[in-house]
């Protein structure tokens, strides 16, 4: 039987026109945004931050997030049960950071993975398109009991970017959502300044006339207390907080 022998440079080819094809058909759902539009609330593949009643006038980096699809809709979990879509609780956002889809890993298959933790990623549950990795997270998390302490929005954000395993990592959660959204996130605007560090301008100021500066060590201690619990959930006792 005569073995048929194909010139180098055919198969090279070959291999590039199929892996050219490969990469558009990954690549195809990855369509031009629309522009931000405070406005009309539409924010496409941003996380968006606005602050929380009561917490955020102790603590205005404490405050309560969403993640938006790709047609800039609102997601939140502010309920047991509940991810709200287009209808942010708390109110308008505040502030916002656009994420790079280019930074994702959407595999049709498990070789055609991205990342460096393909089988985590697969075993975590991959998506094809950002959508869908936000559609998975929701189904997820409408069967979560929320909990400020617990299961939070910050929880369901997380989930969302480790099925996209955004830039490369799996390792999402409560605190490196807080601190992505609080070191590059951008302001709305002037109005959504005030409304965050006013009501703690005022409690600050309410508490130093009617307290004195007793007031200013308990003030403190409350944030001081948050992070040491979400540090002991997330870096040692793992089991405490959902991610």
């Amino acid at each position: 039987m005569s073995h048929v022998r194909f010139p180098k440079m055919d198969l090279k080819t070959t291999y590039d026109v199929e892996h050219m094809r490969s990469e558009s058909r990954i690549q195809h759902d990855l369509w031009p945004l629309d522009e931000i539009d405070p406005k009309k609330a539409k924010f496409p593949c941003c996380l968006v931050w606005t602050p929380l009643p009561v917490v955020s006038w102790l603590a205005p980096f404490i405050g309560h997030v969403g993640i938006c699809r790709e047609d800039g809709a609102i997601l939140d979990f502010s309920g047991s049960n509940f991810v709200n879509v287009e209808d942010f609780a708390f109110g308008a956002v505040a502030r916002y950071v656009q994420l790079d889809r280019e930074k994702c890993c959407f595999p049709p298959n498990l070789a055609g993975h991205t990342c460096k933790r393909g089988y985590q990623h697969a075993a975590y549950g991959t998506a094809v398109t950002w959508d869908d990795a936000l559609s998975s997270s929701v189904r997820h998390f409408e069967r979560k009991s929320y909990n400020l302490f617990t299961c939070n929005s910050h929880s369901f954000v997380a989930n969302c970017l480790n099925r996209l395993c955004y830039s490369g990592s799996m390792d999402w959660n409560m605190l490196n959502v807080a601190a992505l959204v609080l070191f590059k996130g951008r302001w709305v605007d002037s109005m959504s300044i005030i409304r965050s560090f006013l009501p703690f301008t005022l409690v600050l100021c309410l508490g130093l006339v009617l307290v004195g500066w007793p007031f200013l060590v308990g003030l403190f201690s409350f944030p001081l207390l948050l992070i040491g619990w979400f540090l002991l959930g997330t870096y040692c006792v793992k089991t405490l907080l959902e991610s």
